[in-house]
């Protein structure tokens, strides 16, 4: 983390975010943790959050492993239940975990499809939900941080494209019902990602990484370790953005003062390039 990136100005505060085992989710976790947030760190995989919980804890921070599948109803209640029985408070809830299929609409998975919506829409709308009735109860000035994706403004999105516009709606249906709440919400829209092109094309992050000298290995169990992605993004300078890219946009959002509406950032690269197939 770099030096005075918003080093104590959560301290004493209690962040939930989900999907934080890798990329942007564990970046955010990061840079939360640095800032002196208490950051409890959702995901499916326990052993991949203790990883973020020890990169948190040194940073200096202090995070706490929620292992959860979103695609339970009652799960992101539960997140947020649990932050408050362990600090009696809520002042940023991220929802960031999000899954992604491909495949053309016309011979897709249905069950595939059932999921998306699942993680990327019910879980968001009930973890925000959650998070407004927590930070209502503590009366905190909170901020609730919705992450979408660029598909949406592709001309043909496909399926994945249309949770991403669903959570487009719910958040900006959700900023406007909070207007008159010391509650902001924000929507996060990632370009093209070291992190997102290693989970839906990683052959095609491997052939740009390699055309720019670096060799980023394979993926174990179809994942890029975070040093690996780091790498990446590294060598592909201004054509990918990184995880914490976005992780800094977040903290941006959330530092800015409660009489603020910060209600959409896009983090992209600066310029755009083919990416080898």
């Amino acid at each position: 983390m770099a030096p005075g990136s918003g080093m104590g100005v959560f301290t004493g505060k209690t962040a939930v975010v989900t999907g934080a085992s890798s990329g942007i989710g564990r970046a955010v976790a990061l840079r939360l943790g640095e800032a002196g947030a208490h950051v409890f760190a959702a995901g499916r995989r326990a052993e991949a959050l203790a990883s973020t919980v020890e990169a948190v804890a040194g940073a200096g921070g202090v995070a706490t492993v929620v292992a959860a599948d979103l695609r339970d109803p009652g799960a992101a209640q539960g997140l947020v239940d649990r932050a408050m029985a362990d600090t009696g408070r809520l002042d940023v809830m991220v929802n960031n975990a999000g899954v992604s299929f491909g495949g053309r609409l016309a011979d897709g998975d249905p069950q595939a499809w059932r999921e998306m919506l699942e993680v990327n829409v019910l879980a968001l709308a009930a973890g925000s939900q959650a998070a407004v009735r927590a930070m209502r109860a503590c009366g905190a000035e909170g901020h609730i941080v919705n992450v979408s994706s660029s598909a949406t403004r592709l001309v043909a999105p496909g399926f994945y494209g249309a949770t991403k516009t669903a959570v487009n709606a719910i958040t900006a249906s959700l900023r406007q019902e909070l207007e008159d709440d010391t509650i902001r919400v924000v929507t996060v829209t990632p370009g093209r990602t070291a992190t997102n092109l290693a989970r839906h094309q990683p052959d095609r992050l491997r052939s740009l990484t390699a055309s720019l000298g670096e060799d980023i290995g394979p993926p174990s169990d179809g994942l890029f370790p975070p040093e690996a992605l780091d790498r990446a993004a590294a060598a592909a300078g201004q054509v990918l953005a990184s995880a914490d890219d976005v992780a800094r946009a977040v903290l941006f959002a959330i530092t800015q003062p409660i009489e603020l509406s910060i209600s959409e950032i896009t983090v992209q690269p600066a310029r755009w390039l083919a990416v080898p197939a």
